[in-house]
């Protein structure tokens, strides 16, 4: 199931999609993910699956391989499900067992909330699949290189933020190691209620943690044996340039949101 997280990880290409400039990439994704919360109908949701099944397609990307990123995260999707259905307010009654009364207006809620969860991750998922962190680490701090003038650390925020995407796979195959390595010992991850699960994590834990840290510090010393230092002074091997592609995309991701605002208004 590890195995099955795709955020983070980076499937390189020669696509439309993969020579955009990562700062068109940044904003588009962030402005998908905002068309995405405006949506409140199963019609907009549908024409957001359409346009995200468009964008893989052109990628080269299998559907099927960024659906089954959301695999691993369907127990926080039944969670924040059932949360909603708990506590989200309405008046149309569906059904009412005394302890717990379930409304129309509370199942369209939770309902909505997952699926804008499933489309984050997969519209995030394409951004890293089709981005290298080098890639992503320059987008970033470019993006934010304005901020600096208030001496915010953009360069450094985009290091720790591209180092942590780019180490979720790395993580990922540790903890599957680790797992395989104490089960062929004889722990048990499956059985037994749920403190007996928590207490038999610990040895996976463990090893996991001293590991991070020990790639952590083993990261530290290779980049200071490099003399790297970063800020304005730092060079790139291939500077960052809009092109027709990148006009291209923000135009799609317009009528995007033109259709999105238009679905709304004619169906809400």
């Amino acid at each position: 199931m590890l195995n099955d997280i795709t955020l983070g990880q980076y499937f390189p290409g020669d696509s439309a999609i993969h020579r955009m400039d990562p700062r068109m990439k940044l904003i588009l994704t962030i402005v998908y993910i905002v068309g995405v919360f405006m949506v409140g109908n199963l019609p907009g949701y549908a024409l957001s699956l359409l346009f995200l099944y468009i964008v893989v397609r052109i990628s080269g990307i299998r559907f099927s391989y960024l659906v089954k990123g959301i695999r691993p995260l369907r127990f926080i999707l039944i969670f924040t499900f059932v949360l909603n259905l708990f506590f989200a307010a309405g008046e149309t009654v569906i059904l009412d067992l005394g302890f717990f009364t379930l409304t129309a207006e509370a199942l369209s809620y939770a309902v909505y909330f997952a699926l804008r969860l499933v489309f984050l991750v997969m519209g995030t998922s394409v951004l890293t699949l089709t981005t290298s962190p080098v890639q992503l680490t320059d987008g970033l701090e470019r993006l934010m290189h304005p901020l600096q003038r208030f001496h915010f650390p953009a360069h450094e925020l985009a290091m720790m933020m591209t180092i942590a995407l780019r180490f979720i796979p790395t993580l990922l195959e540790e903890t599957d190691k680790i797992q395989k390595a104490q089960m062929a010992r004889g722990a048990d991850f499956e059985t037994g209620n749920l403190i007996a699960r928590a207490k038999a994590m610990i040895p996976l834990l463990v090893p996991l943690f001293v590991s991070s840290f020990r790639r952590a510090n083993d990261l530290a010393m290779a980049m200071e044996a490099r003399c790297y230092r970063g800020g304005d002074h730092r060079t790139r091997l291939r500077e960052l340039r809009y092109t027709r592609l990148d006009a291209y995309g923000a135009a799609a991701m317009a009528l995007f949101l033109i259709l999105i605002v238009a679905e709304g208004r004619l169906l809400g």
